[in-house]
């Protein structure tokens, strides 16, 4: 969940929270103007119609606070980032700077809670909590999202330049709230076992563990597929199915990223194959390191790895729960190994 902080102002005009309708795609527009100039990475909140589109079609559903002189004031998103299409990630919120301190942002996210997600039937929501303050973490706690993983300098500072809130690259903590069950079996990395089964105390859903004894198979391909986010320096492979020939599948995918200028690379694993276990053991020999369990991100739950090819600053991330300093504490640990 990117977000502008509020510590601001102790009170706001009157305004309605609602989801998003055309006529506050402009106004939506000059909200991100004002707090990022014209340098938020993602371009479709400087396009109006585009923004309405993608609200039309359900990959962003917008959901505003605006006064009755039709100023948006505030605004949150929740949008497709998970290979799984009925997970949405909820994030890009962000008050207008006059009026933070003023519950703007906590009354649109209990209006998501209360109203938007329940109308959508949205079976689980997600977010990635920035940790160079604690206002959003501390919402999300208090809203029940569970953290399960940390994304390790993820983030480029540039992002937020117009705020002046972070000189390094930006940490996340992933958090997670399931609104449906989906029972499931996870298969849980020998290497791992101890830290995982922390990381899922609290979710919300059925899980069975069993530890993960098999090898690759032979008899398959590996299948993956990678994003590139240019502006963040950051590759995503999302790896559907492993086997024996995860290694050379990998190192073309590293490859191409690297020759992209990607400086932080994560691998999402499927904690569904027996065999995960042995994809987790080619990866560290490769230099990456965990990152969390990511519950229904492929539906079945997927496994945060990551590699970094730039300096972290761990001192710099600021967490809000013991939950999520226990959570880094593990991350730090097995970064460590790589070094």
């Amino acid at each position: 969940m990117t977000e502008s902080p509020e510590n601001g102002i102790a009170s706001a005009p009157p305004y309605e929270v609602r989801r998003f309708r055309q006529e506050d795609a402009d106004g939506i527009v000059k909200l991100f103007k004002e707090v990022y100039g014209d340098e938020y990475p993602i371009r479709i909140f400087y396009d109006p119609e585009a923004l309405g589109e993608a609200n039309r079609s359900g990959e962003y559903y917008s959901v505003i606070a605006r006064t009755p002189a039709g100023e948006v004031i505030g605004v949150h998103h929740l949008f497709r980032s998970a290979p799984y299409r009925d997970l949405y990630e909820w994030g890009v919120g962000l008050v207008g700077k006059q009026y933070r301190g003023a519950g703007v942002s906590a009354r649109i996210m209990t209006y998501m809670e209360d109203v938007v997600i329940p109308q959508l039937g949205m079976p689980a929501v997600f977010g990635e909590a920035v940790c160079y303050h604690l206002h959003m973490q501390k919402m999300c706690v208090r809203l029940g999202y569970v953290e399960t993983a940390l994304g390790v300098a993820l983030m480029s500072a540039e992002a937020y330049s117009k705020e002046k809130t972070s000189s390094t690259r930006v940490a996340v903590v992933l958090g997670f709230k399931c609104f449906k069950q989906r029972p499931q079996t996870v298969f849980l990395p020998k290497v791992y076992e101890r830290e995982l089964r922390f990381m899922y105390e609290g979710i919300q859903d059925v899980r069975t563990f069993a530890v993960s004894d098999q090898d690759l198979s032979p008899d398959r391909t590996s299948s993956a597929e990678m994003t590139v986010f240019d502006f963040a320096k950051v590759a995503r492979i999302a790896v559907h199915e492993t086997a024996a020939d995860f290694a050379s599948r990998l190192d073309q995918l590293e490859t191409r990223a690297v020759n992209q200028g990607a400086v932080v690379l994560q691998v999402w694993l499927k904690l569904s194959e027996p065999s995960v276990g042995a994809a987790v053991e080619v990866l560290r020999r490769r230099g990456y390191f965990i990152g969390g369990p990511l519950p229904r991100w492929f539906d079945v739950d997927g496994l945060l790895m990551q590699k970094l090819l730039c300096p972290p600053d761990f001192e710099e991330i600021q967490l809000y729960s013991d939950r999520a300093h226990a959570i880094l504490d593990m991350i730090r640990r097995d970064y460590q190994r790589t070094l």
